[in-house]
């Protein structure tokens, strides 16, 4: 009986382990992609794109950011210098 209830412990910690690994995959994908939209959009694609309205994986992905702060704070600790510096050149910066 221990056995099987150190198997279920170890079976489920290796569970959750690959779900955290799997978000922090999905966290890297998403700000590097973020990244790259700011390092090789001119200013002119910035300010038009930032009036076009979301694309439906954007607004699951804002979502998913608006509902796990580990997540956000994670998401916006890498993206933050060089879209704020994008943003600084472009003359964007609130």
């Amino acid at each position: 009986m221990k056995k099987l209830i150190g198997l279920a412990v170890s079976v489920a910690a290796v569970s959750f382990a690959g779900g955290v690994a799997g978000q922090g995959m999905l966290l890297d994908l998403m700000s590097d992609r973020v990244i790259a939209k700011f390092q090789t959009s001119t200013c002119a694609e910035l300010r038009a794109k930032r009036d076009e309205p979301k694309s439906d994986k954007e607004k699951a992905a804002l979502d998913f950011l608006h509902h796990d702060t580990q997540a956000r704070i994670a998401f916006i600790d890498k993206i933050a210098a060089p879209v704020a510096n994008k943003m600084f050149e472009c003359d964007m910066f609130p």
